[in-house]
């Protein structure tokens, strides 16, 4: 499996798995928060999505974010895995609070109300959202769920000795 996207919410440690993953089967990673842009709107999706479609065109990648609506059809459709990060709340509040405060983070102090309610509300409304276009654009496409830094540890040393 050579083309991977993962999925979870804010906190969860998308990039973290990404990063280490790309590292371990030297894959690009793909991270969508750094290419979508915090002064963007709704106009600019069909720009974000001609990025996407250029970012995905190649036999290897990982790709490490949500974006459901806007990508899914595009990331999907060539995907050979979906890794679900599904991490209990508090944690994924914890790693947000955290990653605010070290040097050279993107994420601010002065977003963090708007990203806790965003984990909060994540299983309520985005989940079932996400959930309806993983299966609309891969149904097909296997999906690996991992609950905790157990399992992740676990999966990242036996990824690429099996697949």
């Amino acid at each position: 499996m050579s083309r991977i996207v993962i999925l979870g919410c804010a906190g969860s440690g998308k990039t973290t798995l990404a990063c280490q993953l790309g590292e371990r089967i030297g894959a690009p990673v793909i991270c969508l928060d750094a290419i979508w842009q915090p002064q963007w709107g709704s106009d600019d999706i069909p720009a974000f999505r001609e990025l996407m479609v250029e970012a995905h065109a190649g036999d290897t990648w990982i790709s490490d974010g949500n974006f459901a609506v806007a990508t899914f059809d595009i990331r999907l459709s060539r995907a050979d895995l979906i890794i679900w990060l599904d991490r209990p709340r508090l944690t994924c509040a914890a790693r947000v609070i955290a990653r605010v405060f070290r040097r050279g983070e993107a994420h601010t102090v002065a977003k963090l109300p708007e990203v806790l309610a965003f984990i909060w509300n994540f299983d309520r409304i985005n989940r079932p959202k996400i959930e309806a276009n993983r299966i609309a654009y891969g149904a097909d496409v296997l999906v690996r769920r991992l609950t905790s830094d157990s399992e992740i540890d676990a999966f990242l040393l036996s990824y690429g000795s099996d697949s």
